[in-house]
């Protein structure tokens, strides 16, 4: 039988008789009688111990605990708890006049304040060089593509002040893990204990890596004794990992993993999907609600190798806040993917 937390106003009820039980002729409802106060009073301290009992039942279970007792439950069921935010890093190019010296530590700020510094010392040996950086805070935002523009934020002699992203971004900076998705993880683990490699394993080491968001496991994809690992970033600018974000992952689990096994991680093959859609009413608003649900049905039902249907994505753009009606002329059929293969947003033309 559940329980049901009384009100505030039953409280003051039940104090108000039990005052009238007990004295007698007394009327603890009278607006200005001290029994009336009493009995409020009473009813309060109640409702308030109430409110804690009712606290302390949702801390009870990590499903419904706050985040200063799920950072609990995720220190005593994960082996490393909440995942770390991570620093970006990459290389910039920088020019200057030969022999010029750039020292380690030296720092670079992007136009919307986010600073990097260098890490290691360069000597100039031609008019421009390639310095590694690393984002001076962690998090997503560190992330920059190639070309972002950057400055020195202290002049170096015989060093151009402006510099550049070089190919290859900067990359690999990601949030602190949220607290949804560090709740889902500690209930993964307790529904799914260790089992020495297993394929549920794979996904929860891969997930353990700061800014993987999902993972799947294939055992025996390349032959017996092999487990591939595939995953996604959904929260960086490309959900697709890049090489270096791969090697990360295959690093973390090879330290893991049972040592007869032959692990390979790959990045999933993006199949970007383009959407065309006629639209009533077709206004910005509209149009933007039905991108925000197709990327949540992606973000939902994409995964490497899935069919996306395409009965789910009329519906999608049926629940976009004030839609009416629409003719969606593509994707005309489900959306199949061989091996690897993994739907991404692409673009929506509005007919």
């Amino acid at each position: 039988m559940s329980f049901s937390r009384p009100s505030l106003q039953d409280l003051i009820n039940q104090a108000q008789a039990d005052i009238e039980g007990r004295l007698p002729g007394a009327d603890a409802k009278l607006r200005r009688s001290n029994l009336n106060v009493i009995g409020r009073v009473v009813a309060g301290v109640a409702h308030g111990l109430y409110g804690f009992l009712a606290w302390i039942a949702r801390q009870i279970l990590p499903d419904t605990c706050d985040e200063e007792m799920l950072l609990r439950y995720a220190a005593i069921w994960l082996p490393d708890g909440r995942v770390a935010a991570s620093y970006a890093t990459g290389n910039v190019t920088i020019t200057g006049t030969i022999g010029s010296v750039i020292e380690a530590g030296t720092v670079l700020q992007r136009g919307d304040g986010v600073e990097y510094q260098t890490d290691a010392e360069l000597t100039l040996a031609g008019a421009s060089a390639t310095l590694a950086v690393t984002a001076v805070a962690a998090g997503q935002a560190g992330n920059a593509v190639a070309g972002t523009a950057l400055t020195l934020v202290t002049p170096v002699v015989g060093v151009s002040s402006s510099a550049v992203v070089a190919a290859g971004d900067l990359t690999g900076g990601a949030d602190v893990e949220s607290v949804e998705a560090l709740r889902q993880r500690v209930i993964d683990r307790i529904r799914q204990p260790p089992h020495g490699g297993s394929a549920a394993d794979y996904v929860a080491w891969a997930k353990e890596v700061a800014g993987v968001t999902r993972a799947w496991c294939y055992p025996q994809e390349l032959g017996d004794g092999t487990v591939t690992v595939r995953f996604v970033r959904d929260d960086d600018a490309s959900q697709i990992p890049d090489p270096a974000e791969v090697a990360a992952v295959q690093a973390y689990i090879d330290a893991r993993r049972p040592v007869t096994g032959v692990l390979t991680v790959v990045a999933p093959v993006a199949v970007p999907i383009d959407f065309q859609i006629d639209l009533t009413p077709d206004s910005a608003s509209v149009r933007a609600a039905v991108e925000a649900e197709l990327r949540d049905l992606l973000l939902r039902e994409s995964e490497p190798g899935a069919t996306i249907l395409v009965t789910h994505i009329r519906e999608a753009v049926s629940l976009a806040a004030g839609e009416t009606d629409h003719v969606l002329a593509a994707p005309a059929a489900d959306v199949t993917h061989t091996v690897g293969q993994m739907a991404t947003f692409g673009s929506v033309t509005w007919l």
